[in-house]
């Protein structure tokens, strides 16, 4: 493959191409509202944060990758949130309506089209995150990570999970993890409420396919931690888990 990364500030044109390819993201992950609100206007608002790939110069778009400045030094900040994704999409988009200087980028989404999957793309797309930001003027780029392999075991502790390691080479067990880890990034610390979904019984019964007949967590494929049901109220919440890698630059 004839991989060809650029931003989307560089190649205007591909906006539209972005959101044509297929992933196998969860149907259920694509209703958090924070996401809703925002997640578009990254492509319009912070080009030069967004990443596209294409296999060759010409051909489809086979990744892309979204990133977002913000002010870590900001008053009341400083540590990286608990609230994980949802909170850096709410600090970017508050310190571009308030203008305030940003001096560190956050990870949001590293996507591969199914095509494309087993060669090597999302390891080359993180080193040019990196690079992007690092072009950019920064020295840090924070990441919170969705463990891809998380989702094989919801009722394990994310914080045992997330500093679990492999005997043979001290590398994470989660493989995500380990490319960040391998490319330069440090596991930090975890954001427990990372993102939140919440829904009728109606609406995640269509999501999943499940019942969502009985009061408590529902094991759903593709979460991470189980999702909490409460038929009497008639809503589940799905709370997820990332864990904060930071990348020095």
């Amino acid at each position: 493959m004839d991989l060809r990364i650029t931003t989307l500030a560089e190649r205007p044109a591909l906006q539209g191409k972005l959101w044509g390819m297929k992933d196998l993201w969860p149907e259920f992950m694509m209703n958090d509202p924070v996401g809703w609100a925002y997640i578009g206007r990254i492509v319009s608002e912070f080009p030069e944060y967004v990443l596209v790939a294409t296999d060759g110069a010409d051909g489809p778009v086979v990744a892309r990758g979204f990133s977002v400045p913000f002010r870590l030094a900001a008053e009341g900040r400083g540590e990286l949130p608990d609230t994980g994704w949802d909170q850096v999409l709410l600090w970017a988009f508050s310190d571009q309506r308030l203008k305030r200087e940003p001096d560190t980028v956050s990870a949001i989404e590293i996507t591969v089209d199914t095509s494309a999957l087993g060669h090597g793309i999302s390891h080359r797309m993180l080193a040019a995150m990196r690079a992007n930001a690092q072009r950019l003027g920064f020295g840090d780029l924070i990441a919170p990570v969705r463990p891809n392999g998380k989702h094989l075991e919801a009722r394990s502790s994310i914080h045992e999970y997330a500093f679990r390691t492999r005997e043979s080479d001290g590398l994470p067990h989660d493989p995500w993890l380990r490319v960040h880890v391998r490319a330069g990034g440090t596991v930090e610390k975890v954001a427990p409420a990372s993102m939140t979904i919440g829904g009728s019984l109606a609406q995640w019964r269509e999501w999943t396919g499940l019942a969502f007949d009985t009061d408590g967590p529902v094991e759903v494929p593709g979460a991470l931690i189980p999702v909490h049901c409460d038929t009497t109220g008639g809503f589940a919440v799905y709370v997820e888990p990332n864990i904060w890698v930071r990348h020095r630059l």
